[in-house]
């Protein structure tokens, strides 16, 4: 089955056919790194790295961009509050968002560019604007013609004569027309700047990601992503300034994840319900936040609160247990008894073979992370409903951990296992004289035994197989 995409610019969902066969040339918006990452952040930084991983899954070598916006309005604001400067607040929240991106457990893009570092590139796009006739200077700025790209507003499908000028758009004196963008800023007092034709000045937001992609990606991406927020004016003027260059189209596949509400509010600053990531992650694992990210189509609106975040941290441990278990039961299987096929393996096998064809299908449907999940706990179901069986097959149990890890490498869901360590010698006797109690029939010592274990973070599981025992 084929990967289909619902393309944001034509409304519809296509096959996914990359520019190059086996190879993806992917670019998300990344942050503006002035302040540390809200759990709105977290969404389109949680989905596509499951698109990437996904891609990845299916064969495809996948050149991920994230660019880092660390120069504009917001940063030297920022630095004038704090008294510091722009280069200091960037390096501190670029820090900051990759401690917070690894501890989601997001691999790290192939590559991130800063806007800093690509300033030849994007003087150089500006200046070729220009040249053409696209831009113009006015007022130590340049701003884009958009009456020269017909196409402004193909993306978003707003129309854009219906604006009201000087309410939804601001009207400045210096633009021939209301609807022209910003490309180059000029340098206003104190304000970081760099040199260029027109001036010291600073890039526009929307320009920037325009000259990185084309630096890093070339002139057409595969796949551009990012928040529903940014379809307008983002990503409507990166078309814009791009195509108009190019004359190629800027992106094959547009895709844009929806809003995340916060106890069924709008998260915004006016009502103070923005929720950094680094402090849910003190009371909340990794995981129930991508479980909870995934439990939702991307393109759907998404809520957040505490009571969902308990559901999706017992899910998590559901998946995590079986995982646990399945481990527990083939050290005992792999130990102590020889790894003989049973004449319902191939049963069995076709089975497990059928999910996994249904785990595909479901994400093949426009990742449809959901329905992935939903496929991911039948395995579960199936995994413990074998584990009831008084014999266990080696393979049979390897090719249950298989499956989950194969679903698992694209969600990424389960906790990392804790570094396998043997029982001390006092745990090995207390376990077993917990073993006697019970034999004789002294269930208070035997309980009093089990707190004074949890108490030092072991926690005991009665399995068929015996007394199982691991570390919180």
């Amino acid at each position: 089955m084929t990967l289909h995409i619902y393309n944001t610019m034509s409304r519809k969902s296509e096959p996914f056919v990359p520019l190059t066969p086996g190879k993806v040339n992917m670019y998300v918006c990344g942050p503006t790194v002035y302040d540390y990452i809200h759990i709105g952040n977290a969404r389109p930084l949680i989905f596509f790295d499951v698109v990437r991983r996904y891609l990845e899954y299916l064969g495809y070598s996948v050149n991920f961009i994230v660019n880092f916006t660390d120069v504009d309005d917001k940063m030297i604001r920022k630095a004038e509050q704090l008294g510091s400067t722009v280069p200091e607040i960037a390096e501190t929240y670029i820090g900051a968002y990759v401690e917070d991106r690894d501890s989601l457990g997001a691999k790290a893009p192939t590559v991130t560019p800063r806007v800093t570092d690509t300033m030849p590139e994007i003087i150089a796009f500006v200046a070729d604007l220009v040249d053409k006739g696209l831009a113009y200077e006015s007022g130590g700025d340049v701003y884009f013609r958009t009456g020269r790209f017909p196409d402004y507003g193909k993306l978003s499908h707003k129309n854009l004569d219906e604006l009201q000028y000087g309410i939804r758009v601001e009207v400045d004196k210096r633009k021939e027309n209301p609807q022209d963008f910003v490309l180059w800023k000029g340098a206003k007092p104190g304000e970081i700047y760099w040199p260029s034709p027109w001036g010291d000045g600073r890039p526009g937001w929307h320009i920037e990601c325009s000259a990185m992609a084309l630096r890093y990606a070339g002139e057409t991406l595969d796949i551009h992503g990012g928040g529903q927020d940014l379809q307008f004016p983002h990503h409507e003027c990166e078309i814009a300034q791009s195509e108009s260059l190019t004359g190629k189209p800027l992106a094959r596949y547009w895709m844009h994840n929806g809003f995340l509400n916060i106890d069924n509010e709008k998260m915004s600053k006016s009502l103070g319900n923005g929720v950094k990531v680094r402090e849910i992650l003190k009371r909340t694992s990794a995981q129930a936040i991508r479980y909870l990210m995934l439990s939702a189509h991307y393109r759907n609106p998404l809520n957040y609160s505490d009571e969902i975040v308990r559901q999706a941290e017992n899910s998590v441990e559901r998946l995590a247990n079986c995982r646990d278990n399945l481990k527990h039961r083939l050290a005992a299987v792999a130990k102590d008894m020889p790894a003989v096929p049973a004449e319902d393996d191939a049963e069995i096998t076709a089975r497990l073979e059928a999910l996994k064809q249904e785990f595909e299908a479901r994400m093949n449907d426009d990742f449809g992370t959901p329905d992935a999940i939903t496929v991911w706990f039948k395995l579960v179901s199936e995994a413990n409903a074998y584990l009831q069986r008084p014999v266990a097959r080696e393979n049979v149990l390897r090719e249950l951990l298989d499956r989950m890890a194969e679903m698992d490498g694209v969600l990424g869901l389960l906790p990392p296992e804790a570094e396998a360590e043997l029982p001390d010698e006092e745990i090995d006797a207390l376990i077993a004289e917990r073993a006697e109690a019970r034999r004789s029939r002294n269930f208070a010592r035997a309980d009093e035994i089990r707190d004074l274990l949890a108490e030092r973070g072991i926690l005991l599981e009665d399995t068929p197989q015996g007394i199982r025992w691991k570390r919180k």
